[in-house]
């Protein structure tokens, strides 16, 4: 997998607008079929420079780790927050999603007065945002996010595997693999999976 690398530079053009607190926002686990989707808030200090920073999805899982306590612990602020299976299939993935997003920024002390969302508006948010395509990859305060955000979660589904270790969450984290598929296949769907996630081969075999 290619390592990106994120920059700040979109970051840097909002300040010299005027605004103080600019925030990263973006969620992990949109395409799982069991656990939380996790949203993560972010405001970098600008004078506290954190190198490596990149889109958690290319940075390997003993780095993300690091680069979690350095941005938990350099960050002016940062959150996470998220919605669990219940509530994706109640009110479906993406509206979860940007709940959990919108409930992410909105913790956040002090609140921010500018937000980056990677790909996605968030609605009913007090201050001024702007949605970033692929913003993991091109703008630092997105990426930070997502690295918070991944390694939160992938600690939950730890978690969740050792209350329930017949669905290897610890391995996939909640992901389609093969070995999630045959384990749903055998035991049927935990509390801990989405229902309207159903995959279509498996769908007779699961229990309601």
């Amino acid at each position: 997998m290619v390592r990106l690398r994120s920059f700040r530079t979109l970051e840097n053009s909002i300040r010299r607008m005027g605004f103080n607190y600019v925030a990263g926002c973006d969620e992990v686990g949109r395409g799982c079929l069991a656990g939380p989707v996790v949203a993560a808030a972010v405001i970098l200090d600008p004078d506290r420079y954190i190198p490596r920073i990149g889109d958690s999805k290319t940075v390997p899982a003993p780095e993300r780790a690091r680069l979690y306590d350095r941005i938990t612990e350099a960050s002016v602020a940062w959150a996470v927050a998220a919605a669990d299976p219940r509530e994706i299939d109640t009110i479906n993935i993406h509206q979860a999603s940007l709940r959990a997003m919108q409930r992410a920024i909105l913790m956040l002390a002090p609140l921010p007065d500018f937000v980056l969302v990677d790909a996605f508006r968030v609605p009913d948010l007090p201050v001024a945002q702007r949605a970033v395509v692929h913003g993991d990859s091109r703008c630092t305060a997105i990426a930070a996010a997502s690295i918070v955000a991944k390694v939160t979660r992938d600690r939950m589904m730890v978690e969740l595997h050792a209350f329930d270790p017949r669905y290897g969450f610890d391995r996939h984290k909640g992901y389609a693999t093969r070995d999630h598929l045959e384990a749903v296949s055998r035991f049927g769907y935990s509390e801990a999976h989405r229902r309207s996630f159903r995959p279509p081969s498996l769908f007779d075999r699961m229990d309601g």
